[in-house]
């Protein structure tokens, strides 16, 4: 049975922050299509008429019966929470019951809808047996089901004025046209450029949190934009960041415990409600019954672009969300930036995406009427587990470096001849025989990467088990002096000074700052009695210490220590030499690029090889059988 759309308490209404924001086009779609979405919606097209200050979103969602139409743009009036517990367990993107009456106090509002009696998404399935209005994004001619949809029209109050069925397919189909007619200052500083951009920017946003929906864009008759649906937001994401392709990103998706907070709540509500049963007063406690369950479904999903192959100008694709919907979160950003530092080149930064489906209880989304602010109620305990998943997604392991696939014949060979001799494919954990589950072999540790050879005395060649790798050594090297100099700074004193000259007082200061103190020696000359450990043997440290006093800051120090003291390229390497500096590059924090944003590997994978070289599989082929 449909849900039923009702006029919330004024108890409700009065904890609820200001009504929806609708200050343009793109927020009216936003509104609209956030509805669509907690309406089950798998297809939404978006439609828009920017000089006309139009706009028409159709989905093909539940849809609605006359009843709840008639009630659909009253003031708060909403199916998403009827009780003040509901305002702490929100799951939907929209609860307050505030767009479409607002959209008809700003335009002329008019809703076509048809409840869906197939049930969610089927209406696509079974699309050539309904049919639309002839001036709707879905019309498909006729009117043989025009008995079960309705078209109402809304006056500036929210109440229903014009009546009539109509030919519509599963779904509702909303046009508000007039747009801030009676509100023309809304109007003056959006050009049709700027509102095209923004409703792509804000469907973009919510389409990566929705991976199962297609969308489409329309400026007035004429597709401009698509999104296919896909499983996960790694496929997503490509469709529209410009210079991003699916090779370039990794995808982890994790499981998630409660929070500390979350636990120590849940305790002591199921304590009180157990000391209120067997007490005589009845106590009522205005929390959700989801706060006295700890959920066990609660996830994050990441995508990152691997900072050796794709970066940006801008933070713009530094996103957050939470249970489905982009929010503005400085914590979680800030977290996400300092996780990617010195792994992207200088003045870029990271293509990021977290996903956060967590309890509705740890959050307040109450805090700001476009919904774009949340309160996390552990923002600590969020910011570890992101900066965890992305310490994950950047290692060199099989967890994010799974195994190729290997064709179901070759496969079957394969298995055949390890049963007879010593030979290994190579591939753990396979599906057994009777098709069981694969054992899990993704552990974070190191790769079985061998070296086998030098390259010019710069490239170390690595086989790997799908393939073969070059690593430069020097810069591979260097991500592993800075990353052990930014654990342990280390200053050595010294027997005898390193005498340096024509310093200013800056470079004094900054020398100060990174712990080097240095003293009058004569005439502009000065002593360090102290200097990084690294640099201590070597025969270039008063070059190394000069170069140190012009930057401002410790990590710049880092870097410049580690790339002084890093393995030139030109130096030759014995096998045990190159396997040591292997095995330490895997274990560290960011092993992709280096400290300036360099890539430090190039990997040929063995299929690449195979096609290279026209490798067929298929065995006896080329003997013609």
């Amino acid at each position: 049975m449909p849900v039923t759309i009702q006029t919330l308490p004024a108890e409700v209404i009065n904890l609820i922050a200001a009504g929806e924001v609708i200050d343009s086009i793109a927020a009216a779609v936003r509104e609209l299509v956030e509805n669509s979405l907690d309406a089950g919606a798998t297809r939404i097209v978006v439609s828009v008429w920017p000089e006309q200050w139009r706009v028409q979103v159709a989905d093909n969602g539940t849809g609605m019966d006359l009843e709840n139409l008639q009630q659909a743009a009253s003031p708060h009036s909403t199916s998403k929470i009827t009780t003040e517990a509901d305002l702490y367990k929100i799951a939907t993107l929209g609860f307050r019951g505030e767009a479409l009456h607002s959209l008809a106090q700003l335009g002329c509002l008019e809703v076509l809808s048809r409840s869906n009696d197939l049930g969610l998404g089927d209406f696509w399935e079974n699309r050539e047996s309904v049919q639309t209005p002839a001036n709707s994004s879905f019309n498909k001619g006729g009117a043989e089901n025009a008995r079960s949809g309705w078209r109402v029209v809304y006056n500036r109050a929210g109440e229903a004025v014009e009546v009539e069925t109509a030919a519509i397919a599963p779904g509702t189909v909303v046009t508000v046209a007039n747009l801030f007619g009676n509100w023309p200052v809304r109007r003056t500083f959006l050009s049709p450029a700027q509102q095209m951009r923004s409703i792509q920017s804000i469907i973009q946003q919510i389409a990566i949190c929705h991976p199962h929906v297609n969308w489409q864009l329309r400026q007035a008759n004429t597709p401009c934009f698509y999104v296919t649906s896909a499983s996960t937001a790694s496929q997503i994401l490509p469709q529209f960041v410009r210079g991003v392709r699916s090779s370039d990103l990794q995808y982890l998706k994790l499981d998630l415990p409660a929070s500390p907070q979350n636990l120590q709540a849940a305790n002591f509500l199921r304590e009180t409600q157990l000391v209120g049963a067997t007490s005589k007063h009845n106590y009522q406690l205005p929390v959700a019954d989801s706060q006295l369950s700890v959920t066990n479904s609660q996830s994050l999903e990441l995508v990152i672009g691997l900072p050796d192959r794709c970066h940006r100008r801008r933070p713009d694709w530094v996103k957050v969300a939470v249970n489905r919907r982009v929010v503005r979160s400085p914590e979680l950003e800030q977290t996400i930036l300092s996780a990617f530092a010195r792994t992207c080149p200088r003045d870029r930064y990271p293509v990021c995406f977290v996903h956060l489906q967590i309890s509705p209880s740890e959050i307040d989304w109450n805090r700001h009427p476009a919904k774009v602010e949340i309160y996390l109620h552990d923002p600590s305990f969020w910011q570890a587990q992101v900066g965890v998943a992305i310490n994950r997604a950047l290692h060199l392991n099989d967890e994010v470096l799974p195994d190729p696939p290997i064709p179901d014949r070759v496969g079957q060979l394969l298995k055949a001849s390890e049963q007879k001799s010593a030979y290994s494919v190579g591939v753990s954990a396979r599906q057994n025989d009777d098709g069981g589950e694969e054992a899990s072999c993704n552990k974070i540790g190191l790769m079985e990467l061998r070296a086998i050879a030098q390259v010019h005395n710069t490239y170390i060649v690595a086989e790997h088990s799908s393939g073969m790798w070059l690593v430069e050594q020097h810069i591979a090297h260097e991500r592993v002096l800075y990353e052990q100099l930014c654990a342990a700074w280390q200053l050595k004193s010294l027997e005898k000074p390193v005498i340096l000259s024509q310093l200013s007082a800056l470079q004094i200061e900054n020398l100060s700052r990174l712990g080097l103190e240095v003293e009058t020696f004569g005439e502009q000359l000065w002593a360090a009695r102290e200097v990084p450990e690294l640099l201590a043997s070597r025969d270039d440290c008063a070059d190394a210490l000069f170069e140190l006093s012009k930057v401002a800051d410790l990590q710049a120090a880092q870097v410049a220590t580690a790339c002084r003291s890093a393995i030139r390229n030109g130096t030759p390497l014995s096998l045990l030499q190159m396997q040591n500096l292997l095995d330490e590059w895997q274990q560290t924090r960011n092993p992709r690029t280096c400290p300036h944003g360099r890539p430090i590997y190039f990997a040929l994978e063995e299929s690449t090889l195979a096609r290279i070289f026209r490798r067929s599989w298929v065995i006896g082929k080329s003997h013609g059988i």
